[in-house]
């Protein structure tokens, strides 16, 4: 912790990043935001211990797995504590006295300007990819060109000091992002059903997955999430990542993850926690 107490929670993105919505979800109000441009960076305040914890995006309801967040938890030794589901509704920022119908380009987060494709295409804005929603704000107020919008929440437009051209420009409107608490627990621990983040590795042959998720199958539990990434190890190996619908305290869970640390490669819990 900072000299006066207060968590230090990393976010990536700047101050108004849905992000940092999420950390002040997780963690309370009392904590010290550090922004970092990139979620390796992120990491990287936590393993040099100028972060106590982090609140990191791992899924959109539309745009699908932040895919660089998971390669990232299994990469280091910290903790998933516990999850926050951020609505996110963007807004089109834009200079003071800057008008919608002048807009020709519009910066963001990849993962913004996928969410408002739509949106974007039907007015003919040419999109631009950058690091950051709030990034893209901050930067709009500093470049001050009139033709250039950026999206962002509505925070960011606030602190940046831009003018709401509109609002609630994503495409789908339950547009929802699930951050995870990681390297320490949040605000209020969750007390309802369990939820638990494995990562594990197969052997490349014939019925190895199968084998893997036979002892979840077995035992009735749920898998909410099932995904494959390039291990990193050796050419065509595969790390999967899973969440299972229960806590790693409950006998089935914790007798299932036994078998599959048999069954795999490798295994790993990235973290267990109640919702």
């Amino acid at each position: 912790m900072s000299g006066g107490g207060a968590l230090r929670i990393a976010i990536q993105g700047e101050r108004g990043a849905y992000s940092e919505e999420a950390a002040l979800a997780l963690y309370g109000r009392e904590i010290e935001v550090l922004p970092r441009r990139t979620l390796a960076d992120v990491f990287a305040a936590l393993a040099a211990e100028e972060a106590d914890g982090a609140a990191v995006p791992v899924e959109n309801s539309r745009a699908g797995t932040v895919v660089e967040a998971y390669d990232e938890l299994v990469r280091h030794p910290f903790a998933v504590y516990g999850e926050h589901l951020q609505p996110i509704h963007h807004c089109l920022l834009g200079l003071p006295g800057s008008e919608l119908s002048g807009i020709r380009h519009v910066k963001s987060h990849p993962q913004a300007l996928s969410q408002c494709r739509e949106y974007l295409r039907a007015r003919g804005i040419d999109a631009v990819a950058a690091y950051d929603t709030a990034g893209s704000a901050k930067d709009l107020a500093a470049v001050g060109d009139p033709a250039v919008a950026a999206i962002a929440s509505r925070r960011a437009g606030e602190i940046y000091g831009l003018s709401i051209l509109a609002t609630e420009i994503e495409d789908a409107k339950d547009n929802q992002t699930l951050f995870y608490a990681v390297g320490a627990p949040p605000r209020a621990a969750g007390g309802g059903a369990g939820r638990t983040v494995v990562a594990f590795h197969v052997a490349n042959r014939p019925q190895a997955l199968v084998s893997c998720l036979e002892p979840f199958a077995s035992r009735g539990l749920n898998l909410s999430k099932l995904e494959s990434r390039p291990s990193g190890l050796r050419p065509f190996e595969y790390v999967f990542y899973t969440v299972v619908d229960s806590h790693v305290s409950e006998a089935a869970c914790a007798e299932a993850m036994s078998e599959l640390r048999e069954r795999a490669a490798a295994a790993r819990v990235l973290g267990s926690y109640r919702l």
